[in-house]
């Protein structure tokens, strides 16, 4: 399995609108960055993601699982290449992790967040993802 984070802005698509989705999930829309499609292209159903709020939030609020792998995106022109996976929330962080908590951390400080900060699909290490589980209060 591998980790991954994915990022939203929670006036478009929430942490909360994710729930609602409930077990037929949603699909992850919208992304328009080719580094970001190249991550979106590998995942694989089962794999889990952290849900980031960006925007005005900036914080990890969530854990969602990768129910279908990358399809194109339905939102995208029929010529682009975009593509989308298929979401479904499987728990919230009990405590969100803050973008400022993880820049202040010394064991995150190469984590793709901080790094690529403006790649809205970017890959989490295994180290990385236990770490924010556990300071989210999760097991993930």
């Amino acid at each position: 399995m591998a980790y991954w984070l994915v990022k939203s802005e929670p006036e478009t698509f929430s942490w909360d609108d994710q729930v609602k989705a409930g077990k037929k999930g949603a699909d992850w829309t919208g992304v328009r960055s080719h580094p970001a499609k190249l991550n979106l292209q590998k995942m694989v159903k089962g794999d889990k993601a952290f849900f980031y709020h960006s925007g005005g939030e900036k914080k990890i609020v969530g854990i969602v699982e990768i129910a279908k792998p990358a399809y194109p995106d339905r939102t995208a022109e029929p010529d682009e290449p975009w593509v989308v996976v298929d979401t479904v929330a499987a728990e919230p962080l009990k405590t969100p992790v803050t973008l400022s908590t993880i820049k202040a951390d010394a064991k995150l400080k190469e984590m793709a967040l901080v790094k690529l900060s403006r790649l809205s699909v970017q890959p989490v290490t295994d180290a990385e993802w236990k770490h924010i589980c556990k300071l989210g209060g999760v097991k993930g």
